[in-house]
């Protein structure tokens, strides 16, 4: 009987870990945008509606919505997900956010920025 409360709250440990992690990389998103408007000319490209080769249109805004409504969505299921739902959602969309992050640190112009230091 002890043994089945003792994986119960490891089971809850986890999913208290999961969702800290899906915060802490939404933080990590905020942190990188808010520092990438002191970049030279990023404030002057906003402007004009193009950053880094990209059109700042509402194809653009809703997919850099979907990208942050992902990991804020994935804190509250994280915590409410069976075990099973909960690993593999945590898994794929996990996954999909490193290639998103590798992506955008290969694109071109954003490399050197992160790969130079302040």
């Amino acid at each position: 009987m002890n043994l089945k409360r003792t994986s119960v709250k490891t089971l809850e440990d986890v999913k208290i870990k999961l969702a800290a992690l899906w915060a802490a990389t939404m933080f990590c998103y905020l942190y990188a945008d808010i520092l990438s408007l002191f970049r030279a000319g990023m404030i002057e490209q906003i402007i004009a509606g193009e950053v880094s080769g990209f059109e700042i249109n509402r194809a653009f805004l809703l997919g850099s919505a979907i990208l942050m409504s992902i990991p804020t969505m994935m804190v509250v299921l994280s915590l409410i997900l069976n075990p099973v739902a909960n690993r593999y959602t945590n898994i794929i969309l996990g996954g999909v956010h490193i290639c998103i992050a590798i992506a955008t640190t290969l694109m071109p112009g954003t490399g050197a920025y992160y790969r130079n230091p302040i």
